[in-house]
């Protein structure tokens, strides 16, 4: 029945963050037609939290084994850290800022995973 996930991130400058992923980020790639890079993207697990909100939306975070190694080796590329690490207690957070605008989660889970 379902044979995978597609996640999808806007950007004001899509060419710069594709190149982002596939740089700096690293993320293998195929080219869909001109340019066009679909990623492969590392394993994957869902969350589903409780809302009030008819229209709450849907976030998308990376996840790392340690993200104060993950921190250091992203800022020797010249990424930029839009807060710095918090214990959220289901994790260590952060994010980073995306080309084009918006930011993008990282964590450290301290949760089960079933990966």
């Amino acid at each position: 029945m379902i044979t995978g996930t597609h996640a999808v991130m806007y950007s004001k400058d899509a060419p710069a963050l594709r190149e982002f992923l596939r740089d700096v980020l690293e993320f293998d790639s195929v080219d869909a037609g001109g340019g066009w890079l679909i990623f492969q993207l590392p394993p994957a697990e869902l969350g589903v939290h409780p809302t009030e909100a008819a229209d709450a939306g849907h976030e998308l975070y990376l996840m790392c084994d340690d993200i104060h190694a993950t921190v250091k080796e992203l800022e020797g590329k010249g990424v930029e850290f839009v807060r710095p690490v918090e214990d959220a207690g289901w994790g260590l957070l952060t994010a980073i800022r995306v080309p084009g605008g918006g930011q993008l989660g990282i964590y450290e889970p301290r949760h089960a995973s079933p990966n």
